[in-house]
């Protein structure tokens, strides 16, 4: 895959685009892990051999090096999904989207191809940038849910399709989390897992889904109510929205309506509102899984019943959670490590209720790390469905959004 560029003259050298797409990679990796807010320039610059003042030849200030690395991002699912839109039927080109991408970041993981960036930290740009990388998102978006059509897309469908290509595109760029672990050699076998879970989904084809008895033990977990649940919740909504640099005092109070010097009456430090943000999140998560561990029922009622307590109490009046993925961000911040840590083990406890469900039938057979990792991407693109689906408060997410995932992203609508 290569990377177009519109660069005259001497900008269309070898030499410029070759440092040009190192400084976009090296970029894209620290905007992820730090937010756009946390990364310098002098930082970008040092990775790749540059003063700071070097790399204002490629990029006259950071801003313009978010863009880029943010459309960088748009036209490389661009160049798949117009390579997927070849195929005759919806699982053809689910399979081809899947495979492309995971050949793209095994190109990036050689350093052959600049790394992707999420979309988490595009509302800290300013306006002229957005307004051009969200009209570039929404077309890419629309191309992507025109994949999973078979036939035109219509009032009566549209909503599902949307949910599931956000679904889609979620768990791929989650994928980009969790493929570092696994060697470059292996990331095509990856991607065949990667779709069969995806076409053929986790429940085997004799199971039901349907809510059980753990269900109701699930949404009786007792969750202590804090006196600070008004900030707790725009934080929490922040943070998944724009990551932890993005969440700044100054937004929150906005959010809530009131002055920084009422925000620091209830709250002393931001340090203190989001170890009480991990704290309201990991309550939830370990009283649920303890209740789902220790109940009685297949490895499918379990998992069911865990996924879909942990969405219904999302999109509660005692919600939203902290999502996944701003778990591992805040896991940088020392202070915060000892308390994300037990987080991850959410992972291991959707493991062994694969592995429970594979063994009594009611789980199709797989690859059970892929499947668990899958699953907790999926749980992450649950917390930020309302940022990317608009109108996403109001429909039935566990039909329009769990249902696909453990019977077939491609499977009947309706």
């Amino acid at each position: 895959m290569s990377l177009p560029s519109s660069d005259p003259g001497e900008r269309s050298t070898g030499r410029y685009r070759q440092k040009r797409e190192a400084i976009l990679n090296a970029a894209a990796k620290l905007f992820d892990e730090n937010g756009i807010k946390g990364t310098m320039l002098s930082e970008v610059a040092s990775q790749v051999g540059l003063s700071t003042n070097s790399i204002t030849y490629y990029f006259k200030k950071k801003e313009d090096l978010v863009f880029e690395c943010l459309m960088h991002t748009v036209t490389t699912i661009e160049t798949i999904t117009k390579a997927a839109a070849q195929e005759a039927t919806p699982r053809e080109r689910v399979i081809r989207f899947n495979r492309e991408f995971m050949q793209m970041l095994a190109e990036c993981a050689q350093g052959r191809y600049p790394g992707l960036m999420t979309f988490r930290d595009v509302g800290e740009l300013d306006a002229s940038y957005t307004k051009v990388i969200f009209t570039a998102y929404s077309d890419m978006f629309r191309r992507v849910r025109a994949l999973l059509a078979d036939g035109p897309i219509q009032t009566e469908n549209r909503m599902a399709l949307t949910v599931r290509t956000h679904l889609l595109l979620t768990l791929v760029q989650w994928a980009r989390t969790w493929l570092a672990s696994f060697s470059v050699a292996s990331y095509e076998r990856m991607a065949e897992y990667f779709s069969d879970i995806l076409l053929n989904g986790l429940a085997a084809p004799d199971a039901h889904w349907e809510p059980n008895a753990l269900d109701q033990q699930l949404a009786s977990v007792e969750v202590p109510e804090s006196t600070n649940h008004g900030f707790l919740a725009a934080a929490i909504g922040l943070v998944n929205e724009v990551g932890y640099s993005g969440a700044s005092i100054d937004r929150i109070s906005a959010r809530l309506s009131v002055t920084k010097g009422s925000f620091y009456h209830h709250i002393p430090r931001k340090e203190d509102l989001f170890a009480e943000c991990i704290r309201h999140t990991l309550v939830v998560v370990e009283g649920m899984q303890n209740t789902a561990l220790q109940a009685q029922g297949t490895g499918l009622e379990k998992l069911g019943a865990l996924l879909r307590a942990l969405v219904a109490f999302h999109f509660s009046p005692q919600g939203p959670l902290l999502r996944i993925s701003a778990w591992n961000e805040l896991s940088n911040y020392t202070q915060f490590h000892d308390r994300v840590q037990p987080l991850r083990e959410l992972t291991q406890t959707v493991t062994e209720f694969l592995a429970t469900g594979m063994m009594d039938g009611t789980i199709r057979p797989t690859h059970q790390t892929v499947a668990a990792l899958m699953v907790v991407g999926m749980i992450t693109g649950a917390t930020t469905l309302d940022k990317w689906v608009p109108g996403a408060e109001n429909i039935d997410v566990e039909a329009l959004y769990l249902q696909p995932f453990f019977y077939g992203i491609c499977g009947e609508i309706g």
